[in-house]
């Protein structure tokens, strides 16, 4: 899949800390920072500098009970996000070469994503953007 790009969701405690750290320390760019009200969740995305499809999603624990265990994951990492232009072409190119999916494709808010786990065990979540969406203009 030459042209899916790979984004990462790092679990922050404070968004506008991270926000100022991610942009003021290390001259990340603010790609998205969105205030969804059905799900009442903040989408914060970022993305390094002289990069081209690489981004980071600053995410909280949807549920406290997941605190603990988020916090022993390396560097917080707990989304993986292979995203795509084609979304149907990848999925199905994936089922034929065995890739096992634990949520078949459905429609969310922001185009259709799907959830697979890879090698080690670790979720992905392929995902292509819709049109209107700051992150389509990324893959």
């Amino acid at each position: 899949m030459k042209q899916s790009i790979v984004h990462i969701a790092l679990v922050v405690d404070d968004y506008d800390e991270a926000i100022a750290f991610y942009t003021q320390k290390l001259s990340f760019t603010l790609i998205e920072d969105t205030y969804q009200p059905v799900q009442d969740k903040r989408w914060v995305v970022v993305s390094p500098p002289n990069s081209k499809g690489t981004t980071i999603l600053l995410a909280k624990a949807s549920k406290p009970i997941q605190r603990d265990f988020i916090g022993n994951q390396a560097g917080g990492r707990v989304f993986l996000f292979l995203g795509t232009d084609d979304f149907y072409r990848d999925y199905n190119n994936m089922i034929a070469n065995g890739i096992e999916f634990v949520r078949e494709p459905k429609e969310a808010d922001y185009g259709v994503v799907a959830v697979f786990k890879d090698l080690y065990g670790n979720l992905w979540d392929l995902v292509q953007f819709d049109e209107q969406h700051p992150m389509s203009e990324r893959i």
